[in-house]
């Protein structure tokens, strides 16, 4: 039995025997799942609230830890809940005080049903608690007083069927005897009926004599077997009549009825008739109820002056399968005859099936496996036969089923993988039906939350932040925001974030707010240091493990006009003050200088423009706006003064503009040795001291020579050369010198060399290129190796350009 199995796994647990204890504890289960024996226990009636029923941790052989592991509890049969269980003691009691006849108002033996549930896995152990008969109540008779007419003539011997006692109580506590006062007429004889109750009859011992007596008062009193005995009274009246020599009689002894339990009131069920050949009121019968249960009376109505019997309440065949009804008629003269209506109540499909939900998870995680029991419950139909026979099924597309167990319950399971990002709550239908002609049904919904598991990882909104920020920065300026989301829910889906720092690399300007990915600078930066820089962010939430997305984020340096302009040339020293020479005969567009500057900033910042700020003569010179270049606006005339100094302003685009000058020293000359010498005298004058001056003019004069020198021994290979070439075949000239494609030497390797004032002692510089200029009527021919440079085009060449 289940007991037994319970007891051999608890002595197996303490044996100490690990793999036997399981094995058994496995055979357990499957023998308690397949139909194990019934635990049974008795409960005497009307006793205390709590009373003690059994210890069921005793008897499963369980300690009583186990009994709350496993979330045991009872669930007795039908909606009302009879019994407790104490799972930290494992006693089971009463929640109420037991009454038999209230419980069992038509049976002898009153068993309550009940089944314990164990979890972990899912068990069910099988109980009844048979409810004990106390000698509560008293046999009561229907009729305080009974009156019997009988007729002088009746002979001794006859008998007089009496109205028994009814007795809730049963067994021994019920009815047991009948007893008779002291008369000198009557005894009392006891019979048994079919189905044990006893009834009494009056036994006419001696001849009555209206005469002599018209009217007996007898005193009946039942008692039932009690310890003590109870008793209950009824006092019998007997009117003594006239002779009256026909007695009513029945037309048959036993009416046999079938009733359909829907039947309407006022339906008839049967007609008994009695008939009685005497003549006036002794041949007039009356019919009325003797030994009938008062629910029988209840439900039906006897017609007294007809016999017609009709239904009077509502028949269920649920309550009372049959009613035994025994008829009495009595004529005129009372004379009386009896007999028995047995009705047969049949079943119909009334009742709909009832849905009781034992055992429900009220959440369960979206990565339960398929076949997870989510809910146990159980099916009652009250009605019989097909009428009584369920099936149940579940409405929708969802990931559940229906799994018959054992005694009409039902295991509802997964039968898929879950998603609580695309379903969080399902709302479960359970609808159960019978299978009677007119088809009854009921419905059950149950909710079951999917709680969240991390199963996803944030996502990014963009792949790439760009953010961009105005150079020279306040610290811990907000520059924007990255975001991402998760799908998860609650603390899985609680982001957190942060920079990806990279090892051996330094602190990245940026932080990020770990709560809402606020992104702040963290330090001013410099556009002239750092244009543009990158930097991983992750996005991490609070799952255990965490799962997390990564991003990039670019800031963008924007430049700010923090940066005046910074000239190059002229350098900004006073010694190259004086350092530019332009000679007299120099042209309007001559160029004389340029003013070269940079500007650390970008874009608009770094655009330059130059202007002549302040100049010795104001309309000789002029200065491109955008190019820089100085030069004369007119041609150099002898009334400008031979020193010129000029003060070139230039400006960027920035809002508010910067600026810077740059100061040029002009010195107007005749020519390059006036020049040179003038220069010399005016730096020995000034630096008398200083030999590096000298040293500088010797070696610029011995580079200078032999450029010359270089120079002029190119050009008499290249004569020579020409006149072997001139003995073949006859030269040809063009016939102006400006459609000659060569001169004396390419543009690129024929120099002016100047020293300027105040830089004679640390540069030379190599200027402009000068184009070679030819006797007036002599066109260069193609082998033609002479060079010189005449004074009367370099005019052209400063018009030219540079």
């Amino acid at each position: 039995s289940g007991w037994l199995f319970w007891r051999v796994t608890a002595c197996g647990r303490r044996s100490g025997g690990s793999k036997r204890q399981v094995i058994l504890f496995i055979l357990c289960v499957c023998v308690c799942q397949s139909g194990a024996e019934t635990l049974r226990y008795s409960l005497a009636e009307e006793m205390e609230r709590d009373s003690f029923v059994a210890n069921i941790a005793n008897d499963l052989g369980v300690a009583p830890s186990q009994l709350a592991a496993r979330k045991a509890r009872v669930v007795s049969e039908g909606n009302e809940q009879l019994f407790r269980l104490n799972q930290n003691t494992g006693v089971l009691t009463a929640k109420e005080s037991l009454d038999r006849e209230e419980i069992c108002p038509q049976s002898d033996i009153c068993t309550l049903f009940f089944k314990i549930f164990f979890e972990n896995p899912l068990q069910l152990i099988r109980g009844e608690v048979e409810v004990r008969d106390v000698n509560d109540n008293s046999p009561v008779f229907p009729e305080k007083e009974m009156v019997l007419e009988i007729l002088e003539t009746v002979s001794p011997g006859s008998r007089f069927l009496l109205e028994s006692a009814q007795d809730k109580d049963v067994g021994s506590n019920g009815l047991q005897n009948y007893s008779l006062g002291p008369n000198s007429h009557f005894s009392l004889a006891l019979g048994t009926g079919k189905g044990g109750e006893k009834h009494a009859e009056l036994v006419l011992e001696r001849q009555l004599d209206r005469e002599e007596q018209r009217e007996l008062n007898l005193l009946l009193t039942a008692t039932d077997g009690g310890s003590p005995p109870r008793s209950g009274t009824a006092h019998i009246r007997i009117m003594v009549l006239d002779a009256n020599d026909n007695i009513p009689v029945f037309g048959r002894e036993v009416y046999e009825v079938r009733l359909a339990e829907n039947s309407p009131p006022e339906q008839l069920v049967v007609t008994v008739a009695a008939a009685d050949p005497d003549e006036g009121s002794n041949g007039k019968v009356r019919y009325t109820f003797t030994q009938t249960s008062e629910r029988s009376r209840q439900l039906f109505e006897l017609n007294p002056d007809t016999g017609e019997i009709r239904v009077a309440g509502k028949l269920d065949f649920e309550a009372a399968q049959n009613h035994e009804m025994v008829v009495r008629a009595t004529d005129g003269g009372g004379l009386s005859a009896h007999c028995k209506v047995q009705v047969e109540v049949l079943d119909v499909n009334d009742n709909a099936p009832e849905i009781a939900l034992t055992s429900l998870t009220a959440s369960i995680p979206e990565d339960a496996l398929p076949r997870t029991v989510v809910a146990l419950f159980s099916v009652r139909d009250r009605d019989s036969g097909d009428n009584g026979r369920t099936e149940c099924a579940i409405g929708g597309d969802l990931p559940f089923s229906l799994t018959p167990t054992f005694d009409n319950y039902y295991e509802l399971r997964t039968n898929a993988g879950l998603d609580r990002e695309r379903t969080a709550e399902y709302k479960i239908t359970i609808t159960a039906m019978d299978w009677g002609k007119r088809r009854l049904s009921s419905q059950e919904s149950i909710f079951v939350q999917v709680s969240d598991v991390n199963d996803n990882a944030p996502e990014f909104t963009q792949e790439i932040y760009t953010m961009s920020v105005t150079e020279n920065n306040s610290p811990m300026l907000r520059i924007g925001t990255v975001n991402a989301t998760d799908a998860d829910a609650g603390k899985n889906a609680r982001i957190n974030y942060a920079l990806v720092l990279q090892e051996g690399k330094e602190q990245p300007d940026v932080s990020v707010n770990s709560e809402n990915g606020d992104v702040y600078i963290r330090r001013p930066l410099d556009y002239e240091k750092v244009r543009a820089f990158e930097v991983a962010v992750r996005a991490a939430d609070g799952g255990s493990p965490p799962l997390s997305a990564q991003a990039v984020l670019r800031v963008l340096v924007r430049d700010d006009n923090d940066n005046a302009p910074v000239v190059l040339h002229p350098p900004p020293d006073s010694r190259a003050a004086a350092g530019e020479l332009v000679p007299r005969w120099a042209r309007a567009g001559y160029l004389v200088a340029k003013v070269v500057a940079v500007d650390a900033d970008a874009g608009r910042n770094a655009w330059l423009s130059y202007e002549l700020a302040k100049a010795t003569e104001p309309g000789l010179f002029r200065v491109g706006v955008h190019s820089g270049e100085v030069r004369t606006a007119r041609a150099v005339a002898e009334r400008d003064a031979p020193r010129q100094r000029l003060v070139v302003l230039v400006r960027d685009g920035g809002q508010p503009p910067r600026s810077t000058t740059a100061t040029l020293g002009i010195a107007l000359v005749d020519g390059f040795s006036d020049a040179h010498l003038r220069v010399s005298e005016e730096v020995s004058a000034t630096e008398p001291d200083e030999p590096l001056t000298l040293y500088l003019i010797v070696c610029l004069a011995c580079v200078s020579s032999l450029f010359l020198a270089t120079a002029v021994a190119a050009v008499v290979v290249r004569v020579r050369r020409a006149r072997r070439r001139e003995g073949e075949t006859l030269p040809t000239f063009p016939k102006a010198a400006t459609e000659s494609n060569a001169g004396s030497l390419p543009r690129s390797y024929v120099y002016d060399v100047c020293f300027a004032a105040g830089t004679v002692n640390s540069e030379f510089r190599f200027l402009r290129p000068l184009f070679p200029c030819f006797p007036a009527g002599l066109p260069p021919g193609p082998g033609d190796q002479r060079s010189s440079v005449c004074s009367q085009d370099v005019a052209n060449l400063g018009e030219e350009g540079d």
